[in-house]
């Protein structure tokens, strides 16, 4: 991975991506009175069809080195993934902000499929894996979600930009694709 410090003009130093992914595997949680102003959201940006961009809001987890999203078929955001997997990932922590460009793949494996449905109910929403083993269900989701089935991707970072919101501050854009 590259880092490339953005904060040189104000003489800050670069920052380490290790304290950002801790964070980020602690928990990004959207209850009220967690985080950010008042809870914690995830963004996603997708590309529409006719190019311009699609944001929404989402829950998302990190785990094993990325971020992981559910979603219907019938929702905006999954056709635009189909057709293009390429989309950006943001949300506000208290320490940091934190921006993330990568690729969605759709995930359905049984066995994954199941353990992010055990971590999902594990940080409160209580969704299992459907019959097919390739999806998920519940008893509700976010509206934005759409209906059930809800398909699992995995969103790999190509790249990173996290602005320190917290002293010292600073702000480095990571390169994970960089040899």
């Amino acid at each position: 991975m590259e880092a490339k410090n953005l904060a040189e003009l104000y003489d800050i130093g670069t920052l380490d991506w290790q304290p950002v992914a801790a964070r980020l595997t602690a928990g990004v949680s959207q209850a009220p009175g967690t985080g950010g102003p008042d809870r914690h959201t995830w963004w996603i940006a997708t590309i529409n069809a006719d190019g311009s961009p699609h944001v929404t809001g989402i829950g998302a987890l990190w785990h094993r080195d990325a971020i992981w999203l559910e979603t219907g078929p019938s929702t905006r955001k999954a056709r635009n993934l189909a057709r293009d997997p390429r989309c950006t990932l943001s949300v506000a922590l208290d320490e940091a902000d934190l921006v993330v460009e990568g690729d969605a793949n759709l995930v359905t494996e049984p066995a994954v499929v199941a353990e992010m449905a055990e971590l999902w109910a594990g940080d409160g929403w209580p969704c299992r894996v459907d019959e097919s083993g390739a999806a998920l269900t519940a008893d509700f989701s976010a509206p934005s979600a759409g209906p059930p089935p809800w398909y699992v991707y995995r969103v790999t970072p190509r790249r990173a930009t996290v602005l320190q919101t917290v002293e010292p501050g600073g702000a480095t854009l990571f390169d994970f694709d960089a040899q």
